[in-house]
């Protein structure tokens, strides 16, 4: 399908796109693109979980000892940027855009992130940014289920194990691919698992596989969505 140009002015200004899945299932790049295309705001809430838990290690916080986690939940000043074309995370000033992809962020923010208190505190913040002028595109794990559940439009984007390990081994940069992926199948568990906010197909999310399509045709289909919903009756 050929690509639309940037529709901002005929898009409610409240719209929220909840976008959830799976590490590796094109969550990032479709919601920057879906964003970008139809000029509206983007959030990407992993980097947050992935912020704090930054800072949490710098602090020299035993990520696995749930306790100590939860008493520092709210102390960082976390500030996101929602410009789909040049998004940024900071944490207490320092920009970390770059630091929370290593592998000793990668292999902390599971645990991290299952802390009740730290989920809390995060999802305040992504909700002041959904309340915050403009459209926008929201990315995560719960999002439509419990960020945003009644945004009116919601996708859950899945992708073959397979695929999503060649995807993600390649953003890190030619990463071993069978271990990669047993990463990922690691990750699924717990925050499938999880009892605050597990990861879940929301009410009313319509699912796309992303293993056959390419970025552009997940970003269209998308698209689709969001012009079908804001369409007039």
């Amino acid at each position: 399908m050929p690509s639309s140009a940037p529709a901002s002015e005929s898009l409610g200004t409240g719209l929220v796109v909840a976008i959830d899945g799976p590490s590796g299932s094109g969550k990032s790049s479709t919601s920057r693109g879906v964003a970008a295309r139809l000029g509206l705001r983007y959030l990407d809430t992993g980097a947050m979980y992935r912020g704090i838990t930054w800072w949490m290690l710098r602090e020299g916080v035993d990520v696995h000892d749930p306790e100590a986690v939860a008493a520092r939940a709210g102390d960082p000043a976390i500030v996101s940027g929602t410009d789909p074309l040049a998004p940024t995370i900071t944490v207490e000033g320092v920009d970390v855009a770059e630091a929370i992809r290593g592998e000793d962020v990668t292999g902390s923010v599971s645990p991290v992130s299952a802390v009740p208190e730290v989920r809390a505190r995060l999802v305040a913040l992504q909700r002041e940014a959904i309340a915050a002028d403009g459209g926008i595109v929201v990315e995560g794990r719960d999002i439509g289920s419990v960020v945003a559940p009644d945004a009116p439009v919601k996708v859950f984007l899945t992708a073959d194990a397979a695929a999503r390990a060649v995807r993600r081994a390649a953003e890190e940069g030619g990463s071993d691919v069978s271990a990669t992926e047993a990463s990922l199948l690691a990750r699924d568990k717990i925050d499938s698992g999880r009892t605050v906010s597990p990861l879940v197909r929301a009410d009313g999310a319509v699912h796309i596989d992303t293993t056959p399509h390419t970025l552009d045709e997940v970003i269209d289909l998308v698209v689709a969505l969001v012009e079908a919903v804001e369409a007039p009756a």
